[in-house]
């Protein structure tokens, strides 16, 4: 069965920090101190994509977020990879917008257009994709949800709404890597 993957690039590359940070074991000196998040950690997008994919044949795979300093080459690295790279400015307060909307808004348009069912796989543990969700069930889909386990309560709506829950906490080394030794020794 083809799959159609949809991908939270903030959701990903944050929650992967966390897990890798979470693995090395630095962990918040002060339970009101946010959580760590390993700076080193990054996203290899070709892995991420064939981890997502799970052997599938890919019908388009869409990776969504904030646009970047014009110099920054992440996108260019997910698109070499094979996504679609969408990105939105931040607001005035560098708060990320119009990311998980456009998801949902391309992800509806490619399941109402196209002809056979198929798998959703949504690397995001948000529960603003439900409405997508909903809708993919609606059209006979099996929609999979692939998440850090932070970014998801295992018995939230999103999770409970979903054909299969996919946690990435074990795949930390198979999408993503340290770009240089974290913390300092």
């Amino acid at each position: 069965m083809d799959c159609l993957i949809l991908v939270d690039n903030s959701n990903i590359y944050i929650e992967g920090q966390k897990c890798s940070a979470f693995r090395k074991g630095v962990l918040r000196s002060d339970a009101n101190d946010r959580e760590p998040m390993d700076i080193s950690w990054r996203i290899d997008f070709e892995k991420l994509l064939t981890r997502l994919a799970d052997g599938r044949k890919i019908r388009s795979a869409i990776l969504v977020g904030s646009r970047p300093p014009p110099n920054d080459a992440v996108w260019k690295m997910a698109e070499q990879s094979g996504f679609t790279v969408i990105t939105h400015d931040r607001d005035a307060a560098n708060k990320e917008k119009a990311v998980d909307t456009e998801l949902v808004a391309r992800g509806t348009l490619i399941i109402a257009t196209t002809p056979a069912p198929a798998v959703l796989v949504i690397a995001s543990g948000d529960r603003d994709f439900l409405p997508l969700v909903n809708v993919a069930h609606e059209l006979k889909w099996t929609v999979e949800m692939a998440a850090f386990s932070s970014a998801f309560a295992p018995h939230g709506q999103m999770a409970i709404s979903v054909d299969k829950v996919r946690p990435l906490d074990g795949s930390l080394d198979l999408i993503g890597h340290c770009a240089f030794d974290w913390p300092s020794p």
